[in-house]
């Protein structure tokens, strides 16, 4: 699932391609909307909220999108090839004079009221790049379960909005605490860092082709997708298991020398590797 700062540059993409313009194409594929025409509609916005997109259009209609797993938006010039995917995997397409914005694998797509957009939104927490980002609601958020694993605690959208696994991995690991520890648990001063650090992260990596956490050269992330490479800290193997979010099981990375706390039993990284080897994924 994309992290909060690769939705937020797909808005922008889309949002520079399309805000101000007028609608000459307008094709969705999916039976629910297979008969909705937008064309002659101008495109007032796209704004991300968390990892959702909201496009709006004169006339008081919103277009909801959530990239999931795979979805994408692509945005193309006149006459240039398009390279997102197969053919049936597009969803949608609105085009313009100058720019076709493309939307691929995309598992949400409504169409709604403008008025309506909270409906689709209104339970996320603060946005940890909008305007209404604030870190105290975001903490209280937190440690309103404070038996919950602080990993799946972080990806609950409705706690802070904009976290996904990778970013899971490496606050853990800047906080020097596992994925599994309670939220209740982590000690006050690093609890109250927490949101701060995390808006900083995605802040500094917003306008980044390629995220970065480290401050190192040449090593982008400190422990997602490093298993089972050293720590860059303490070079212990770095290690990865399955963690919950409450709706799938995902791989989650820590080292288990500059990370506290409880953690998978040491054949779990194993069983992780050869379950998502048999897996045609």
């Amino acid at each position: 699932m994309p992290e909060g700062d690769t939705v937020w540059q797909a808005a922008r993409r889309l949002h520079e391609a399309l805000a101000g313009e007028v609608l000459i194409r307008s094709d969705f594929r999916v039976p629910k909307y297979a008969t909705v025409d937008l064309t002659g509609r101008r495109v007032l916005s796209t704004v991300p909220r968390g990892k959702h997109l909201l496009t709006r259009f004169e006339g008081g209609l919103t277009l909801h999108t959530h990239l999931r797993m795979e979805g994408a938006w692509k945005v193309y010039g006149a006459g240039e090839r398009w390279r997102g995917g197969p053919g049936h995997q597009i969803r949608v397409i609105l085009g313009t004079e100058h720019r076709s914005a493309v939307g691929y694998r995309l598992q949400v797509l409504e169409l709604l009221r403008t008025t309506e957009e909270e409906r689709v939104v209104g339970h996320l927490g603060p946005d940890l790049l909008g305007p209404d980002w604030d870190p105290e609601r975001a903490l209280a958020n937190l440690r309103t379960d404070p038996a919950r694993p602080l990993g799946e605690a972080l990806l609950d959208q409705r706690n802070l909005a904009g976290i996904g696994n990778i970013y899971k991995s490496e606050l853990c690991f800047l906080l020097g605490a596992t994925p599994w520890l309670p939220v209740g648990a982590l000690p006050a001063d690093r609890a109250e860092k927490l949101p701060g650090l995390a808006h900083r992260l995605l802040e500094a990596n917003r306008d980044r082709p390629v995220r970065q956490t480290t401050g190192l050269r040449h090593q982008d992330l400190f422990v997602y997708g490093r298993a089972p490479r050293p720590c860059l800290r303490c070079r212990t193997p770095v290690r990865v298991a399955d963690q919950g979010d409450g709706s799938q099981e995902r791989p989650t990375y820590w080292c288990p020398t500059c990370q506290t706390g409880p953690a998978p039993a040491p054949d779990a990284p194993q069983r992780w590797r050869e379950r998502h080897r048999r897996s045609p994924s």
